[in-house]
């Protein structure tokens, strides 16, 4: 359901030390504490990203933790935020948006030499329990994934 200028006339009072920005895609930055979203959109998806705020979300070291604040987020937008401005949020528009960075995350540690599932070692750098193969890959939460074996 689309936002209304009254939902963000709200999240503008009740949240003040938050700048919302139009934007082409829904974001949270920590670094200039702003809120970007996409006009006539999805009320829940503004919401998510105002819980990446209220939760006080900054930088990630580790891929899991992105997944762990994606996962907070949507806990605090469906079970304080929808409640406080009327807004349902269904479950199974919260899978479908944690299954993306599920997906993602899975793609990234995807060893490239030998498929099986590798581990984390730095912000990009991955290596493989199985066949030893090292790869780095780049961000690609908004682009396609690369991975680019090392070892």
């Amino acid at each position: 359901m689309p936002k209304t200028f009254s939902l963000l006339r709200a999240l503008k009072d009740d949240f003040p030390d938050i700048t919302f920005v139009e934007s082409d895609t829904f974001r949270w930055s920590p670094e200039d504490t702003t809120v970007y979203y996409r006009e006539n959109e999805d009320d829940g998806l503004l919401l998510h990203e105002v819980a990446h705020a209220a939760l006080g979300h900054t930088q990630y070291t580790r891929d899991i933790e992105l997944l762990r604040f994606e996962s907070e987020a949507w806990e605090c937008a469906a079970s304080w935020l929808s409640k406080k401005y009327a807004i349902d949020i269904e479950q199974e528009q919260i899978e479908s948006m944690l299954d993306t960075y599920r997906d993602w995350l899975h793609k990234r540690s995807t060893c490239p030499s030998c498929q099986d599932t590798g581990v984390q070692t730095d912000k990009n750098h991955y290596s493989c329990l199985a066949c030893l193969a090292v790869w780095r890959v780049n961000e690609a939460r908004t682009c396609a994934l690369r991975r680019y074996q090392t070892k």
